[in-house]
């Protein structure tokens, strides 16, 4: 029963892209909503009892991969030759992405014991993506159904505001911001994202050797955190493989490799199946609010705190909306966004962004609740 429910987490990830590629409906949810749909389903059928310990670790394995992969197509250097305006809404969202979290945490301290490691998972998911709030939980050890209340709540909270980006955010904001004027961006390029466009046999070399460096670091900072403290610790190994993935990223070798950011991606849904078939039906439907409120309060004040911030230092509305997609959604969601917006002057320094939380994500998400812990005297 264990290799079948193994095989299950490794196997599904495919008929969720596949779904996608060829039914609107599933498009509509994306891959991520159904490998979670489909392990709670799973997980909760009548004479069906999974093994826990193997969905775990199956969930553990998944993420210091997947992490180096999806950093191997980010170029550091190139952050600084963006547009002043899109750097500057972009740090501006990443602080307010922490004040959020730091603000909602604080004030939510006596409703669980876990509010510092939530604040800091939220940064994460926030700034970067799914990837960086796993990363977080597993480092600062939330537990497992924390996990997957948390991205339940960030699943809901983030379809309606998608809803909204893609329909008349660009209308609002211009009440208010001034309008995109052209500006020396990068030319776009082919982004990123769920899907199946990178998955054939021409390019199953370059995601071989892609899969082959991302053990490696992982396997370094794994074996170094043991000869450093004598036994695995979560914290260092995890922000040695983001550092070390930023700097195999420099090397133009490793960037030009079709298809890693896919494979990266495949592995979090991977790691999306199995959380999901930890999830007690009974956790999603027992009505513990307390998380979901402190998702949708920290996702829409860092929202509101990002949008007043770019008011204010008069930044355009199209540059705010594209920062707000890369830091909320990751590298995935540029290109939809950018056509929402008729930008396509966009589409790259929004890759480039996105990317770059997903670099900075795991520092800011772990400072964050290192921070809380400290201030409130943990």
């Amino acid at each position: 029963m264990t290799i079948i429910q193994v095989l299950w987490c490794v196997l599904f990830p495919a008929a969720a892209l596949w779904a996608g590629e060829r039914y609107r409906v599933a498009r509509f949810f994306g891959p991520v909503t159904l490998c979670y749909v489909a392990g709670i389903l799973v997980a909760n059928l009548p004479g069906v009892r999974l093994n826990a310990d193997a969905a775990m670790r199956v969930s553990e394995a998944a993420v210091p991969l997947a992490i180096p992969l999806l950093l191997f197509s980010s170029d550091v250097r190139q952050w600084p030759r963006l547009a002043r305006s899109l750097l500057i809404s972009f740090a501006l969202a990443c602080l307010a992405a922490v004040v959020a979290a730091g603000l909602v945490g604080w004030s939510f301290r006596g409703q669980t014991d876990e509010w510092w490691k939530i604040a800091g998972m939220l940064v994460g998911v926030y700034v970067g993506g799914t990837a960086n709030m796993a990363a977080i939980g597993r480092v600062l050890e939330a537990r497992s159904e924390t996990f997957v209340l948390l991205n339940t709540a960030d699943l809901m909270a983030g379809g309606v505001y998608l809803l909204f980006l893609l329909t008349f955010a660009q209308r609002l904001f211009l009440r208010f911001m001034p309008p995109f004027t052209a500006a020396p961006h990068h030319d776009a390029f082919e982004h990123p994202g769920e899907g199946l466009s990178a998955w054939t046999r021409h390019h199953l070399r370059d995601m071989g050797l892609g899969f082959a460096l991302s053990v490696a670091i992982a396997a370094v900072m794994l074996g170094a955190t043991v000869l450093a403290f004598g036994k695995l610790e979560a914290a260092p190994a995890l922000l040695g493989i983001t550092t070390l993935g930023i700097a195999a990223s420099l090397s133009k070798k490793v960037r030009s490799l079709v298809g890693a950011y896919e494979l990266g991606e495949y592995l979090l849904l991977i790691f999306c199946v199995a959380m999901g078939s930890l999830a007690d039906a009974r956790l999603l439907s027992g009505g513990n609010m307390t998380l979901f409120l402190f998702v949708w309060l920290v996702m829409g004040l860092a929202i509101i705190l990002h949008t007043a911030l770019s008011a204010l230092m008069r930044i355009d509305a199209d540059s705010t909306l594209i920062c707000s997609t890369a830091t909320i959604y990751g590298p995935a969601q540029i290109g939809p966004m950018a056509a929402a917006l008729k930008n396509r002057a966009l589409v790259g320094p929004g890759l480039t962004l996105g990317l770059a939380g997903l670099a900075l994500g795991n520092y800011l998400g772990l400072f964050t609740a290192w921070g809380l812990r400290w201030l409130g005297g943990g």
